[in-house]
């Protein structure tokens, strides 16, 4: 399971308003991708339906949408959302990488 913060949770939903989604009912998309400086890289986007293959949660009011073989990478996952004086922006607090890259925008296993 991925599991969203408060702080995470209330900017998500703020941001889909704001780019025509509904919290309520449309998806946010959690993934990763090969790339960034140490070798994997996050996604996150919002969609409105979901695949075959999607792993889907839902936790604080958001509705998660995973592909199966991104969840392996993510499992345990905690998203939060950080605005302090080192810059604003989701944050994954995930406990399967080994390494991550000093943005923490991509990470090892």
């Amino acid at each position: 399971m991925i599991k969203v913060s408060d702080t995470a949770s209330k900017k998500i939903v703020e941001m889909m308003q704001e780019d025509g989604f509904d919290a309520t009912q449309d998806y946010v998309r959690v993934g990763v991708k090969s790339g960034g400086c140490s070798g994997l890289s996050y996604e996150l986007k919002f969609d409105k339906a979901i695949g075959e293959n999607d792993k889907v949660f839902e936790d604080n009011n958001v509705k998660i949408a995973v592909e199966k073989k991104s969840f392996l990478y993510l499992a345990g996952t905690i998203l939060e959302f950080s605005g302090g004086l080192n810059g604003k922006g989701f944050v994954f607090n995930n406990p399967n990488a080994s390494r991550t890259c000093g943005c923490g925008e991509s990470f090892s296993l």
